[in-house]
């Protein structure tokens, strides 16, 4: 099974807020049909309808479609056009109804019950019912032909989950074994409109449709706003849907804005000067070099810096544990090197003798906490506090260097191991990443202090990749992890030893130690339980496994800032999501 997909995150996307006069009531034709039943009711305070809210996005669309929609542009958009048997509430980072105003699940822990609400429409006002949810799955998120980034996601032992009709409202979902992260998972895909695009389904077609070429009326979907029209390389507007399913407290239906514009930037700068300028109202998140001149502006200006704490990236590096031969058949990693890397001392040692204070302090302009473990804390939900830290210890390193029979030459200090060899290696990261480059000056210089040399080799990102993930011809890297779910689930694809991206030793056929192995059955158990205290107790021991044996050596994990004017309610910023600010845009109003 494969897991973690993961979205990329879109730092620099800014919203502009522009009070539209002539905008703050509705015609009849588009207040919709009757509300559903129940509607879903916002927990936010009422705020006030009307008004257009321009985004900044961080490109032009490519697509309407949910299967297609990787890059950001199109991300942007899609977001706000769909909507999901289960919503994730990322302030509080739980599940949520969504379309689905219940579910249950059965006592063998595989058979799932989903309750639609009833009278839910689409956005061109036909009924969106069990029908839907069935053809979402079974025509689409089934093919593989379509589906060519999630199929896996969705599938136990090679077998699909069962995806039925029971009645109108009801559907029921029948896993091949017990699968944890199923409500999250299963429950945020996308449903599609069958009446709309079963056709396309049918006629193998369906990566075609929703192109942005389509007439606007022809994007069908059931999220808070459709599309009203679109220039390529210029912007996207977008009206409310008269038919969206969520009310506040006095049964008003959201969204509170009757329009939103995606605008594509001309230029990075221009997302930055905008704001200064005055002429948009919300940054979405500031890059960490940034960070002083929005505090420093935020002085005179009428704008409010906003702390989102820790993000979901972690910055570490690695050494290659490949015992594996190359093409040529000769050793991937140098013999005596090898030896080195696959032993957790030298890790550990490695680990005491990185001063990630300073790192924080001098690469990351303080924007960033210190981190020790394949966590960073912005993951409440299933951090492990309790896991060993090997810190800045410049003796313990020594020490541990010592026990691995390593001694510094009296002629001139290089480190050597019992053969002889001086301790050196080569670390690759990606060119034109100031923060790679930083990291890596200080780690260089630390390390010397204690007679090991490091030669730093920043190549361009997909050279960096290939060595990686294909040829595997390199000694240490350095990169960092981000994006994917808040669930372990998210984590599999990393974590076991068989795993594309268990980056120090990919796609092992048996696991290559004792603790990876006692770290793919830990990962296996917490996916075939629901009991939550026995996942987190798992997937806590993982981390501490991780911690003590150090493949990653985690040094840092950014922290995120975002900049907001004032006259923006019902904000609920959201480090958990790549829209900080506007991930419940639906909630959003102008307080005058």
């Amino acid at each position: 099974m494969s897991f973690g997909l993961m979205k990329p995150c879109y730092p620099f996307a800014i919203a502009l807020l522009t009070v539209v006069t002539g905008l703050g009531g509705c015609s009849k034709k588009s207040q919709g049909h009757a509300l559903p039943q129940p509607p879903r009711v916002a927990s936010c305070p009422d705020g006030i309808p009307g008004g257009r809210l321009v985004l900044m996005a961080a490109g032009s669309p490519r697509t309407f479609n949910p299967l297609l929609d990787i890059d950001p542009g199109s991300d942007a958009v899609v977001r706000l056009l769909f909507s999901s048997l289960v919503s994730i509430n990322l302030e509080s980072q739980l599940a949520e109804p969504g379309l689905a105003e219940s579910w249950s699940v059965a006592a063998d822990q595989k058979t799932w019950t989903f309750k639609l609400r009833k009278n839910l429409r689409w956005s061109d006002g036909e009924p969106l019912t069990a029908d839907d949810v069935v053809f979402t799955w079974n025509d689409v998120m089934y093919n593989p032909t379509y589906n060519q980034i999630t199929y896996d996601l969705f599938r136990s032992n090679g077998k699909n989950f069962e995806v039925t009709r029971v009645d109108d409202l009801t559907v029921r979902v029948v896993t091949p074994e017990v699968f944890a992260p199923f409500v999250e998972y299963f429950g945020s895909v996308s449903i599609l409109p069958r009446h709309t695009l079963g056709r396309w389904a049918a006629s193998g077609d369906f990566l075609k449709a929703y192109a942005v070429t389509d007439k606007p009326e022809k994007i069908v979907g059931s999220g808070p706003f459709r599309v009203k029209s679109f220039q390529s390389q210029k912007s996207v507007l977008l009206e409310r849907n008269p038919e969206f399913w969520i009310v506040d407290q006095q049964g008003r239906r959201l969204p509170y804005f009757d329009e939103v514009e995606l605008m594509a930037p001309q230029s990075p700068e221009a997302f930055e000067k905008s704001f200064f300028d005055g002429t948009t109202a919300v940054c979405e998140s500031i890059p960490p070099e940034d960070v002083w001149a929005f505090q420093q502006a935020s002085t005179n200006r009428h704008f409010q810096m906003v702390d989102l704490g820790i993000g979901v990236q972690r910055d570490f590096l690695w050494f290659n544990q490949n015992t594996g031969a190359g093409k040529d058949g000769r050793p991937i990693v140098e013999p005596h090197k090898l030896k080195w890397f696959r032993d957790k001392r030298f890790r550990q040692a490695i680990s005491c003798a990185i001063d990630r204070e300073r790192i924080v302090r001098e690469v990351y302009n303080g924007q960033a906490r210190v981190v020790y473990g394949y966590l960073s804390g912005e993951n409440k939900k299933w951090n492990n506090p309790s896991i060993p830290q090997y810190a800045y210890d410049p003796a313990k390193a020594r020490a541990l260097l010592a026990e691995l029979g390593m001694t510094r030459r009296p002629a001139d200090g290089i480190l050597v191991d019992p053969a002889g060899h001086p301790v050196e290696f080569t670390l690759l990261s990606s060119f034109g990443n100031p923060v790679r480059a930083g990291t890596a000056k200080r780690v260089e210089e630390d390390l010397k202090q204690l007679g090991i040399r490091i030669a730093y080799r920043p190549v361009d990102f997909p050279t960096l990749l290939k060595r990686i993930n294909n040829t595997m011809d390199y000694e240490c890297a350095s990169m960092g992890f981000g994006g994917g779910g808040l669930d372990p689930a998210s984590q599999m694809n990393v974590l076991k030893s068989d795993a594309p991206l268990h980056q120090w030793f990919p796609f092992q056929r048996e696991p290559a130690t004792d603790w990876e192995k006692k770290i793919n059955s830990l990962m296996d158990d917490q996916m075939r339980t629901l009991d939550f205290p026995q996942r987190k107790k798992d997937f806590g021991e993982v981390q501490a496994i991780l911690a003590d044996e150090m493949p990653l050596i985690c040094l840092a994990a950014p922290s995120t800032a975002a900049a907001v004017r004032p006259d923006l309610g019902n904000l609920r910023p959201a480090i958990a999501s790549a829209y900080h600010l506007t991930w419940n845009i639906e909630e959003l109003y102008f307080k005058k």
